[in-house]
């Protein structure tokens, strides 16, 4: 009996993992934009900003297919489109920036805005 419970507990677990990562891999788009986002920001928060100067015009390339794509079940529609257009109004300025050839700190600036407005989709807009 005590196997057949562990059996059920494990299988259950299993279940649960799977949804969770289905979930996950359900807005593809997001995770596009993370990539680019993580390799970016880190190394501009170290001040390193030869990532963000080379993928500027990733980064709102990306934000804008993750704002096209359809927002998946598990999100709030309502709150997260709006959210993502900032986070494309934000990447623009980014890309506007590096071209212009703005200042380490000021794109230090730009970048940490668009990581914690990323963040806000991650964390604010799940049901």
């Amino acid at each position: 009996m005590k196997k057949i419970f562990q059996f059920f507990i494990l299988v259950a677990f299993v279940s649960i993992t799977q949804v969770s990562i289905a979930q996950k891999k359900e807005w593809k788009e997001m995770h596009d934009f993370h990539t680019v986002m993580s390799k970016t920001f880190h190394p501009a928060e170290e001040g390193n900003m030869g990532p963000l100067r080379a993928n500027a015009s990733l980064l709102l390339s990306k934000a804008k297919k993750w704002q096209a794509a359809a927002v998946p079940e598990g999100y709030d529609a309502t709150i997260t489109k709006p959210i993502l257009q900032q986070l494309v109004e934000e990447c623009k300025t980014i890309k506007e920036a590096e071209k212009n050839k703005k200042t380490n700190d000021e794109l230090k600036t730009l970048i940490t805005k668009a990581h914690e407005t990323f963040h806000k989709i991650m964390e604010k807009c799940r049901k």
